[in-house]
């Protein structure tokens, strides 16, 4: 069972309304659920939009951020727990310990390299987590593309391709995350 999920996601609002609503709205539905929240700290943007959705439900949310950014002013001051760490790495590391699974919400090249990172360590056997990609507007289309066009050359095998799932509602995710079973990890000859 998923108590604690882990969500990356962009600390920009993005230029479509649509993305902040989502988050918030998947906020909520951790709370609801009764699932703990782990994401960067931030106060801005998906980041900001998601926590504050999940602590107006009556979530329980734990920020992780980087000494920088803090004293940039970058945190939500509402947390139910702040972490600081001293760099991004740790911050990076700090954010998989603690999760039970992870989703990726739209964001950039952060959210991107967060969820490649937890998804290439399925191959290596170094994460045994779930991984999602909520799928919110198509936003994630061409990276699924990429994904399966990696599969078909030969560089990504099929077991770690089905290791990631592409979903467009908390319901998706929970229901695959609670069937994962992460496959073996690569081995060389």
């Amino acid at each position: 069972m998923t108590k604690t999920l882990t969500v990356f996601c962009g600390a920009r609002p993005g230029v479509e309304p649509h993305y902040q609503q989502v988050a918030r709205q998947l906020g909520q539905a951790l709370a609801k659920q009764q699932i703990h929240l782990v994401y960067g700290g931030g106060g801005f943007g998906l980041m900001g939009a998601l926590a504050n959705g999940a602590l107006d439900a009556g979530g329980q949310v734990t920020g992780v951020i980087t000494e920088e950014l803090l004293a940039r002013g970058a945190q939500l001051d509402r947390l139910t727990n702040l972490e600081v760490t001293r760099d991004m790495a740790d911050r990076k590391q700090r954010m998989i310990d603690l999760a039970d699974g992870f989703i990726a919400l739209p964001g950039g090249l952060g959210t991107l390299e967060e969820i490649a990172q937890v998804s290439s360590w399925v191959t290596l056997g170094n994460n045994a987590k779930p991984v999602v990609i909520y799928n919110v507007d198509h936003y994630y289309d061409q990276l699924a593309a990429l994904l399966q066009q990696m599969n078909q050359a030969g560089f990504l095998e099929t077991a770690f391709l089905q290791a990631i799932a592409f979903c467009d509602d908390l319901d998706q995710a929970l229901a695959f995350m609670a069937t994962y079973h992460a496959p073996a990890h690569r081995t060389y000859h």
